[in-house]
């Protein structure tokens, strides 16, 4: 009997352990609260802007709308009848809400075979390989958290051919990525100690 308790209690502080930040920040209306609270996002962030040069601001504000800052976040199943699930309603996973088909071509084209959607360090790795080839295709600037938050949620293609400007509420959500980036902007302006 007590190897059953020892081998559960083992299990249980195994599974504490693993998993990455199912839980959002308790203050993400706050860029410095966001930062003091998970110092490893700020690592992340830093990294990200030194390598591919995304503002901080910019990433936390995609990662905002895309995942609330939930490292297991999914998009929802649908429905059949509005009862029997039918699959999620597209492969998006994680952080930065990576379809599985952009998120290999971004494993293969950095060499970064073992980068996973549910890390903060991969995912924003991952954001800004995306921007710069955004930047790249499209003239969107790295700074402009309005254009390439269109182009992230519609694709390169579909932003050269101008498919989000049919769709009013998307022009809602990019506006409002937009603000809450120049507001997390100015945030980080005033927390230098923090930041």
């Amino acid at each position: 009997m007590s190897r059953f308790i020892l081998a559960l209690v083992l299990v249980t502080i195994v599974a504490a352990c693993g998993g990455g930040d199912k839980q959002a920040p308790r203050n993400t209306e706050n860029a410095c609260a966001i930062l003091k609270e998970k110092p490893h996002f700020k690592r992340a962030f830093k990294s990200t802007q030194r390598k591919w040069g995304v503002p901080a601001h910019v990433q936390m504000a995609v990662l905002y709308q895309e995942s609330r800052f939930i490292s297991n976040a999914r998009t929802p199943n649908k429905y059949v009848l509005g009862v029997l699930p039918m699959g999620r309603q597209s492969s998006a996973y994680g952080y930065a809400q990576a379809l599985d088909g952009t998120w290999d071509d971004y494993r293969r084209s950095t060499g970064n075979r073992s980068a996973r959607r549910d890390n903060i360090k991969d995912a924003t790795d991952f954001m800004g390989w995306y921007m710069n080839i955004t930047r790249d295709k499209n003239g969107v600037p790295l700074s402009d958290a309005r254009g390439q938050y269109l182009a992230y949620h519609d694709g390169h293609t579909g932003y050269a051919r101008g498919t989000y400007k049919n769709k009013s509420w998307l022009l809602r959500v990019a506006d409002d990525v937009n603000t809450r980036s120049h507001r997390y902007k100015e945030q980080l302006r005033r927390c230098l100690r923090v930041w």
